[in-house]
Formats: C-alpha cells, structure tokens, sequence
C-alpha cells in the first residue's frame, strides 16, 4: 500500500538498526489492519441485512445477507493467517519489548485469542445454519461473531494504548513484580483509542460494501439488489462518522496533553507557544512549512477553545526524543482529517436528499463519491495508524523503552520482509480473485437463485431422499 511505502522509507530517519523490524511490521499490519476492520464489522452488516430481510419479509436483503456472510467466511480465513504472522512477530521482531513487558501484555493478548476463537466457533455454525435453522435462531447465532469481532479488537488496541500510555505495573531493577490486569486493559489511553478504531472499522467495512455497489450503480444496474446493497453498508457508516469525527477530535486534544512531542510533529509546532497557527499541507524543511495553508490562532483554539492556550512544541524535548519524519507524520493526519471530512459530507448530503425527497441522490457526482467512499476510508484509517505509530517515535513503550531496544539484532530479517511481502502480495491476489468469482457467480445465478431457506431443505417426495424422509 502507498502509505505503508511511505512509511517504510520514513522508518530510516529512526535509526538503520530497526529499519528492517520496523518495515516487516509495516508491511505485516498495514495489510491485516483491513482485514481486521471488516472482521470486526463485517458480521454486524451481515446481521443487519438479516434482520431487515427477517423483519420486512424482505428476499433481496436476505440475499444479500446470505452472500455477504460467505465473504466473510474468506475474509475471517485470509485474516486468521495475517493475523497468525503478527502473533509471531511480536517474539520474533521485539523480543526486547516481551522479555521485558511480556507478562503485562499477555492478558489482553490472551483475551484476543478466545475472542477469536469464539468468533470462528460460532461463524462456523451461522454459515452452516442458514439451510438447517429456523430464521431467528439462525440470526442469533450470528450475534456471538459481532460482539466477539467488537471484544477482540478491544483487547488488541488495549495492547496498543497501553504502549502510548503505560502503567497498571511493577518494575524493580528492569523486572516486572506485580501486574494489575484492570489497569493494564484499561489504561489512560483506552478511553479514546478503542472507540476511535472499531468506529473506523465499521466505517470502512460499511463505506467499502457500499463501494462495490455504486459501481455497479454507476455501470447501470439500478435496480434494487444494488440499492439496498449500498444503503445497507453506506447509511450506518455515515451516521458513524460524525461520531468518529467527534471521538477524533477529543483524541487530539487527550494526545496534546498526553504525548505532546507526537502532537507537535502532527500540527508543525517546533517550540512552545501560544497563539499557534493550524497548518493544512505543507512540507517541513529548514525550520520552515513549505507549500501549506495557515489559519491563526487554530491550533490553539482546539486544543484549549483559546487563542491563548500554549502548545508545547518538539524542541522541548532533546533531538533524539524526537519523532522522525514529521512531514509525514503531518500529511498523514491531514489525509486522514481531509477523507473524514468529505465522507461526512457525502453523508449529510445523503441525508438532505433524502430529507426532502426520500431518496438518494441520482446524479452521478454523489455515485462517485459512494465509489470512492471506500478506498478513502480505507487510506483515512491507514494514515490515522502511521500516525500513532511512527508518532510514537523513537518510543515502543514510551518513555519507557525505546524502540531500538525492543527490535531483534537478527540480520535475517530482510529475508523474512522479502518472503512476507511475496507471501502477503499472493494472498491479496488470491483473495480478490476469490471474491470476484464470487460475484461473477452470483450475477450468473439471479435469475434462478430461489429465495433464502431457513431450515431443512425441501425434498421431493418421489426421489429417494424423499422417500426416506417419510
């Protein structure tokens, strides 16, 4: 991915002895972070389309329901093997990190593999029940797949907070002597972080479903297969994203107090000032912002409602504190404010359309926009991750340990980046080609897919199987 290129070739600035862990695990959790959000929010859109079907006798979302559910069946295999390879990497890339902090972030981890478990488990019965359950107990089996996709990616981020803000911990002499679970999942940066990524996960598993579905919209399959596809994924993550843009904003504001060097590089504040400016774009070179736009008084208008509020800048701290590649860090934040910007917008004029008409809107510009909803989504959530991690710099844990003394001393690992990233481009090949076969047999098979069944399946009494149902 373009921002994971990006991100590899920033890692250098860190120091050449972590380059290579650090761009295997760019690599690594930039393809499985889109997995992961449409395994967290996948099943709930399924549910959904179920439960529209269900409650309004509805064929057309129940086949849609139907369908969706055998993409996230590959989905969920394709993720259990990316998410396989980071469990791996944890021990094999940061050894550092889990020799030391192992025993603290082992519960969470631990919570996330039940949850997963769990997911499988019952994912498994949901796709095996739609021929052999009755309707409403085929939806509820369904639920344990969404709520555990929900505790998992709590767990997992709990982990991730927990390295922005650590605590719930003993250490004595560099030994771990006590841990307090509660602490340890519920940390100081829990209260933001969580809910600002399952938001973003629902927002680009819903905006990418409606993406397939405007295509096919804008190629002129305006019937009512594709509306209610779109409407299914696109209405839920719209209403999300004024919430996200809300969560987003108290999360920059928590960061200023929190990790204030990482929020510097964010905004270009070099030294502690007040009256500071907002800078849209730009490029920083030489002490200066070169090609962006400056709005007075913004920045510190958000982080304290005054213009007068100080922002502490990134030479309060010693160079070698600070985060590298700060335009990056910078554009990165502008990319994933901007996109989130122009979904809500896409979203409110939805909403004005259909206020006035009760309908979406038909020209072709807003269809575009539903195209691109999804890729957008996708790039706004990947920027928001190079953000917090390369802003994190040139911490793991911070100001506790660096990231340099987490990272393997291992020289093989640009065997194992060039293996990942072969073995990673084959799996996205796969996957792509697996869905669109998918699809091509659907389309082929509307006119005489019959209506979704719920329960065992009707048999002709004059065949044999009929026979031995009598």
């Amino acid at each position: 991915m373009v921002l994971d290129a990006v991100a590899l070739h920033a890692v250098v600035d860190a120091g050449k002895d972590v380059v290579p862990a650090r761009a295997q695990m760019a690599t690594t959790l930039g393809f499985h972070i889109i997995l992961a959000c449409l395994g967290i929010a996948l099943p709930t859109v399924v549910l959904l389309a179920e439960l529209i079907g269900l409650r309004r006798s509805d064929e057309t979302a129940l086949r849609l329901a139907r369908r969706w559910s055998q993409v996230m069946a590959v989905l969920l295999a394709v993720g259990a093997v990316t998410g396989t390879v980071l469990s791996f990497e944890m021990g094999l890339l940061w050894p550092g990190l889990m020799r030391r902090y192992g025993a603290v972030l082992g519960i969470p981890f631990a919570m996330e593999g039940l949850f997963f478990f769990l997911e499988a488990i019952f994912a498994g019965i949901y796709l095996w029940g739609w021929r052999r359950l009755p309707p409403w107990a085929h939806w509820w089996s369904g639920t344990p797949i969404a709520l555990s996709g929900i505790f998992g990616a709590m767990s997992v981020v709990a982990v991730n907070s927990w390295m922005n803000q650590p605590g719930g911990f003993t250490e004595r002499d560099g030994v771990i002597t006590s841990v307090d679970p509660w602490q340890v999942f519920f940390n100081a940066a829990f209260d933001y972080q969580v809910p600002h990524m399952i938001l973003a996960a629902y927002m680009v598993t819903g905006f990418l479903v409606a993406s397939v579905y405007a295509a096919g919209i804008l190629r002129g399959r305006r019937d009512r297969y594709h509306y209610t596809g779109f409407a299914v994924g696109f209405v839920p993550a719209a209403v999300l994203t004024p919430f996200q843009i809300f969560v987003g904003d108290t999360a920059a504001r928590a960061i200023a107090r929190d990790q204030p060097v990482k929020f510097a590089a964010m905004e270009y504040v070099p030294r502690t000032s007040r009256n500071v400016p907002e800078w849209i774009g730009g490029v920083y070179v030489d002490g200066r912002v070169h090609g962006g736009v400056k709005i007075p008084y913004l920045d510190s208008l958000l982080v304290g409602f005054r213009p007068s509020t100080q922002v502490i800048g990134w030479e309060s701290v010693p160079p070698d504190e600070r985060p590298p590649a700060i335009s990056l860090i910078h554009l990165c934040f502008d990319v994933m404010v901007g996109l989130g910007t122009l979904l809500l917008l896409a979203g409110l004029w939805a909403l004005y359309e259909w206020w006035r008409r009760r309908r979406l809107p038909p020209g072709r510009l807003f269809w575009l926009l539903g195209l691109i909803s999804g890729p957008a989504a996708t790039i706004a959530m990947e920027a928001g991750w190079v953000v917090t991690e390369v802003g994190r710099q040139p911490w793991v844990v911070y100001r506790l340990m660096r990231t340099s003394e987490a990272a393997t001393t291992n020289e093989g690992v640009a065997v194992t980046l060039t293996l990942i990233v072969i073995l990673y481009a084959v799996l996205g090949v796969g996957t792509i080609a697996i869905l669109r076969m998918l699809a091509r047999r659907w389309r082929s098979g509307d006119a005489e897919e019959a209506a979704v069944p719920y329960g065992p399946p009707d048999v002709p009494r004059d065949t044999p199987e009929g026979e031995k149902a009598r």
